[in-house]
């Protein structure tokens, strides 16, 4: 599975704008997730990747989509590419990830939280996660496992 973060336009088949019986219908074309039970006008739809135990979380806000969220794979192993101007958000170490979108031309806002932002583009990267995910001899995770367009 291949997930391509669209800065102002959404995520794979998902684009910002598009109202709650849009999303649904592109889940259900698309097969590849499984869906939680969500209210008939939800804020939000959460959706699995079973195969890969990844996460996405479709925000809605007055009825249409206003953010996408995922929550990086849980199994290593997995088939998945998150990609952000073809670098693959969370398996290219975060550091890494960060030269190279600066190198490209864009600001990125860091703080403390371990939240970095890339205002320009309206998305969010962080590590934030409770899971277990590989880290680095200090214990701080290598990778991204959370990415926000909105």
């Amino acid at each position: 599975m291949e997930l391509e973060l669209v800065p102002h336009v959404g995520v794979g088949r998902f684009r910002l704008g598009m109202s709650i019986d849009e999303a649904r219908a592109a889940v259900e074309a698309w097969g590849l997730l499984r869906t939680a039970a969500a209210d008939e006008e939800p804020g939000q739809i959460v959706l699995t990747h079973d195969d890969s135990q990844t996460d996405v979380v479709l925000g809605f806000s007055r009825g249409t989509l206003s953010g996408v969220e995922l929550i990086r794979f849980r199994k290593e192993d997995a088939g998945v590419r998150v990609l952000l101007e073809g670098l693959d958000v969370f398996r290219t170490p975060s550091e890494d990830l960060l030269e190279q979108l600066a190198a490209r031309g864009h600001t990125i806002e860091e703080n403390d939280l371990g939240f970095d932002a890339l205002p320009e583009l309206e998305v969010i990267l962080a590590n934030q996660s409770s899971y277990e995910y590989p880290v680095d001899e200090e214990g701080d995770p290598l990778y991204y496992d959370y990415a926000l367009v909105r």
